[in-house]
């Protein structure tokens, strides 16, 4: 499975794959968040310099491509989610030669590279915006964003009682009494879809990066471009958050059938460059039918399952995750695409060593307190969570520090924090900084080797030496060599083919087999239990147990047979 990759646009790079091969169908694809990722220059914040420094570390561990949260220029109200300038790399993380050198780089190594694309608005500093603030109502320039008066006498309400998702109002009022619309933070105005000029501007910011030779996009808020004309009052109200999704219902900015019409548009624009380019869906949706929708054949070609990711660590729930996946993408003709942690989510070792039921965003709150996590069970269970995901049909996505068993870093203080979910709440959710702290590369070097010199962006915990790259490279059992492992495993097995449940494996066992007599067997229960018979054991999530010849798979563990 996997396997190498193709150059593309005209970039130099070796051709391991057959050239109608999709590609994106079983790989996986690791997520750089940039800022945290590798220090090039020394000012604490990670950069391309990092990123080309540390792409051997990225092919030795066996995946398949990387996907790069947003560089482009911005004011960082929102960690580079508020683009000003789709066509300009950030002077923080580099230049676009710096992104053109890391395309030919990554290719020579077989990796293919996404960037991140942030469609849903742009910064409040962007060209169009200050031109749409000078020109005032009834404007063309404000037609390319969703510009209102308000309600009330004299305006003074907003125009309806849509909520950001990260908290307050949807709706900010400029100077001359109009409002306009931010799902997020109010630096990040909602561009309007329904306008001509802006499905021509990301047309032509599509071809831009292409051109130079990127493989893909993933596509921010992917379920939230198009709103009703109407602007009408939410029927339904409820908190939002930042994982909001439709839930099938006809929802005033979610999920509409607009964005299936823009996503056609835009595969048209893939499908005219060689080496299969790919647009990758972040789409909060649900049923997982309804998310099928986004990867039909003449859309895109991935979406995050984020259904897998919310399931309680559960046999039943996963199975009936996993079985919902597959069927609604078989039903299009896609694969799959599994994610059990991203920029996002509080880190999967801490997730999973919380106790059944706890909230994670109220954990956060009491940082990292209350409830007590569980940090020993949460590896565990992170490590088997790994071979099941890499286990399954389709591609998967692995966030940074994952590889590594990273907890989440619950007790930043409130001055270090950047996320403006914390601003924005008035501090009734801690945010997404804890998950986003720069990995430790090394044991013994300021920063753990993040980069030479400069405190990183956001602090370190004292204890993460042992997490190190370094460190766990000389630990034939750390979690770092278990993912080298299951990854070369995948390229090299036969794992095509359909995912079948072994008949008769207890309640809480998980037991499927994929092509070729490849077995993946996952124990959740409480009690160890016995291996099936097999010829022998490829890969296992930690120690097996032995009860005389029997060979016994603990508590939270996970093994692949033949």
């Amino acid at each position: 499975m996997g396997g190498g990759v193709l150059g593309g646009g005209g970039a130099a790079g070796s051709e391991r794959r057959e050239p109608d091969r999709r590609w994106w169908r079983d790989a996986v694809i690791y997520q750089v968040y940039i800022r945290s990722f590798a220090d090039g220059n020394g000012d604490g914040v990670g950069d391309i310099t990092g990123i080309r420094s540390r792409l051997d570390y990225l092919a030795d561990l066996g995946v398949d491509a990387l996907w790069i949260n947003p560089w482009y220029v911005s004011p960082m109200a929102d960690g580079g989610y508020d683009v000003a300038d789709f066509r300009k790399i950030d002077p923080m993380f580099g230049s676009v030669a710096d992104a053109v050198a890391l395309f030919k780089e990554a290719h020579e190594r077989g990796l293919r590279v996404i960037v991140d694309l942030v469609p849903n608005h742009t910064s409040d500093q962007h060209a169009w915006f200050q031109a749409a603030l000078r020109a005032g109502p009834g404007s063309p320039e404000r037609e390319r964003y969703h510009f209102r008066d308000g309600r009330g006498e004299r305006g003074e309400l907003p125009p309806n009682n849509w909520r950001s998702i990260f908290g307050g109002p949807a709706w900010s009022r400029v100077a001359d009494g109009q409002w306009y619309l931010h799902l997020f933070a109010p630096e990040q105005p909602d561009l309007n879809w329904g306008n001509p000029e802006v499905l021509e501007e990301f047309d032509d910011v599509l071809r831009f990066w292409l051109d130079r030779g990127v493989d893909g996009f993933r596509v921010d808020v992917a379920h939230g471009m198009v709103k009703d004309p109407a602007y009408p009052d939410e029927v339904v109200r409820t908190d939002p958050g930042l994982f909001t999704h439709a839930e099938g219902r006809d929802h005033p900015y979610l999920d509409r059938e607009g964005v299936h019409e823009i996503y056609r548009r835009w595969r048209k624009v893939f499908d005219y460059y060689p080496g299969e380019r790919i647009g990758v869906a972040e789409a909060w949706v649900f049923p997982p039918e309804r998310l099928a929708r986004y990867v039909r054949p003449d859309e895109l070609h991935q979406a995050f399952n984020f259904d897998f990711l919310q399931r309680p660590w559960r046999a039943d729930e996963l199975r009936a995750g996993i079985d919902l996946a597959v069927s609604a993408n078989e039903s299009v003709g896609a694969a799959p695409t599994w994610v059990m942690s991203n920029h996002d989510v509080v880190r999967v070792a801490s997730r999973l060593g919380l106790p059944d039921g706890a909230d994670p965003k109220e954990w956060l709150l009491t940082d990292g307190r209350e409830p007590r996590v569980d940090a020993e069970l949460g590896l565990r269970r992170a490590r088997a969570a790994a071979l099941l995901t890499l286990a399954l049909p389709g591609s998967t996505y692995v966030y940074q520090g994952e590889e590594l068993g990273l907890p989440e870093v619950a007790d930043l203080p409130p001055e270090v924090l950047q996320d403006p979910i914390y601003r924005r709440s008035g501090g009734a959710e801690k945010g997404r900084d804890g998950c986003r702290v720069p990995l430790p590369w090394t044991a013994d070097e300021p920063g753990y080797g993040f980069g030479p010199g400069g405190e990183p962006w956001l602090p370190q915990p004292a204890d993460w030496a042992a997490l190190s790259v370094a460190e766990q490279r000389k630990d034939p059992d750390s979690t770092l060599r278990l993912y080298q492992g299951a990854l070369r495993l995948r390229r090299q097995l036969p794992v095509g083919g359909d995912l079948v449940w072994v008949e008769g494996a207890p309640a809480d066992v998980l037991d499927f087999r994929r092509g070729g007599g490849f077995r993946c067997v996952v124990n959740l229960g409480a009690q160890a239990v016995e291996l099936p018979p097999h010829d022998r054991v490829l890969i296992a999530s930690g120690p097996l147990e032995r009860d005389g010849e029997r060979v016994l798979l603990p508590s939270d563990t996970a093994v692949w047979l033949v």
